[in-house]
């Protein structure tokens, strides 16, 4: 692909007890994102962060923070997110009524909106969502806790959504989330992914192994190019 691929590390796996700390050590390894997993113990069986800990990480890295709430109902948290400086705001679509609308709303806050897809969630849900995105985020763990195995079956609808992308001529990030590790990298970006979070992957072995961590994950993921 022509497309530089972005590491987008995700905070879950970081030392919570230095998160400031965390984020400033994965920026100076090479890190492009900072994604940041916002659960409610709702939407999905855990819950990590609000917007005050979002707030608190701001002033610690220059990168965007990549926020994917996974938590219903979502609309009375755009706000409160945008205003502790989330870059991206991401959404599911089954996280309230009016998908659309929460959209706009993100847009309309001045942020890039995304909308992500759980492992059950058919790429068909973004007919008529993918002209107004910024990022599609493809799940390839059932979302709730780190260190899943990637479900192999989402492969097939990043290739499906990277067509529906493609199709609209708009630059569209796809993000993929869920077992993401060098050795599965090069297949997720064959398939037409752009963005990869990785959580365990980033973080294992502590901060000394960060910079060699993100750089085998470019590695293979120029690979597949």
């Amino acid at each position: 692909m022509s497309k530089p691929v972005r590491i987008a590390p995700s905070i879950l796996s970081a030392d919570f007890a230095r998160l400031g700390e965390e984020v400033r050590a994965i920026e100076a390894a090479g890190a492009d994102w900072v994604h940041v997993d916002v659960m409610d113990g709702h939407f999905v069986p855990n819950i990590t962060i609000g917007p005050m800990v979002v707030k608190a990480l701001r002033p610690h890295t220059t990168l965007p923070l990549d926020v994917h709430l996974m938590i219903s109902p979502v609309d009375g948290f755009l706000d409160a997110f945008a205003e502790a400086g989330a870059d991206i705001i991401t959404i599911h679509p089954e996280a309230g009524p009016h998908a659309h609308r929460t959209i706009q709303r993100v847009k309309g806050l001045g942020k890039m909106a995304g909308v992500s897809l759980n492992p059950g969630t058919p790429a068909k849900m973004l007919d008529y969502l993918i002209d107004i995105v910024d990022v599609v985020l493809v799940m390839s763990v059932n979302p709730g806790f780190g260190g899943q195995s990637f479900i192999e079956s989402q492969l097939k609808k990043i290739s499906a959504i990277r067509k529906m992308i493609d199709a609209t001529g708009r630059d569209v990030r796809l993000e993929v989330d869920g077992g993401v590790d060098a050795g599965n990298a090069a297949r997720i970006i064959a398939a037409g992914a752009d963005v990869l979070v990785a959580g365990t992957a980033t973080f294992k072995g502590g901060p000394t192994q960060y910079a060699a961590n993100i750089a085998a994950l470019k590695a293979r993921a120029a690979g597949a190019g």
